[in-house]
């Protein structure tokens, strides 16, 4: 039946950042769904607000750490490694963004980034690669699931150069990551969002609404039901022979990007 085949009803899954934005979008999906969550955010209080309110409809554990901090990212991982000997699912949501001038761009912002964007994804999914290969089976791989965006695609008008950089490193990663870790049963995708309605992206939206829901093709921001489908998707018995895959949850803006530019 089509029903089981985006069945993820009880699996166990990591969500990191997830306390606001496209993370908390996902973890509710899947809370909804069946599955235990596990939700990180750098903040206490607004991890365990977050998951008090998605706990109304099952199971979702705050777990609270500053994935910008290698300490924090090997403290998350034992904390996952305490509570579960096998883990389903990790989505690497957990992201910082920073724009500044070319020309005082600085060491600062362009750390950050990397940091949270790009090393913390890396080194949190080997220190849980364990749990996912036990979890994983031939039927029906462990999940990892990067988050992306299209800037790490395109090119930003805004001077985000740190952001678009670390983007285009995870969507490699990725292709990298599902080669190597085919083999453990694991299969390891990215989304490339567009807009959506997150906190990250407010001081533009607040602004420039009109502007940016034109220059989608379907003429709207994204909604939590887009990023909950892709992600439900990458993450059930549907899609367990894709693999090594960055899926644009954009609107049409990656489609249309030729003819958006100048002649």
């Amino acid at each position: 039946m089509v029903s089981q085949l985006f069945d993820i009803s009880g699996k166990t899954a990591l969500v990191t950042g997830g306390s606001r934005g496209i993370g908390l979008m996902i973890a509710r999906g899947f809370v909804q769904n069946g599955a235990k969550v596990y939700i990180s955010s750098r903040k206490a209080e607004a991890c365990e607000r977050a998951a008090a309110e998605l706990s109304k409809y099952g199971t979702c554990i705050p777990l609270a750490h500053d994935l910008g901090s290698m300490a924090e990212v090997k403290a998350l991982a034992e904390d996952i490694k305490a509570r579960e000997k096998k883990l389903d699912i990790l989505i690497n949501n957990a992201g910082a963004a920073w724009a500044e001038p070319f020309e005082t761009f600085s060491e600062e912002g362009w750390d950050k980034l990397m940091n949270v964007n790009l090393k913390a994804i890396f080194f949190l999914s080997q220190a849980l690669l364990p749990e996912l290969k036990a979890a994983g089976t031939a039927d029906d791989p462990a999940r990892i699931v990067n988050i992306g965006s299209i800037d790490g695609i395109l090119q930003p008008q805004l001077e985000s150069y740190a952001y678009s950089a670390s983007k285009a490193a995870v969507h490699h990663l990725t292709h990298h990551l599902a080669k190597h870790l085919a083999r453990d049963r694991i299969n390891v995708n990215a989304i490339a969002p567009g807009p959506f309605e997150t906190k990250m992206l407010a001081p533009v939206l607040a602004t420039a609404r009109k502007a940016i829901e034109s220059s989608v093709p379907r003429g709207r921001i994204g909604e939590d039901d887009d990023m909950i489908g892709a992600a439900i998707f990458f993450c059930s018995k549907a899609s367990s022979f894709i693999t090594g895959q960055v899926l644009a949850v954009d609107g049409g803006i990656m489609a249309a990007a030729y003819m958006q530019q100048p002649l």
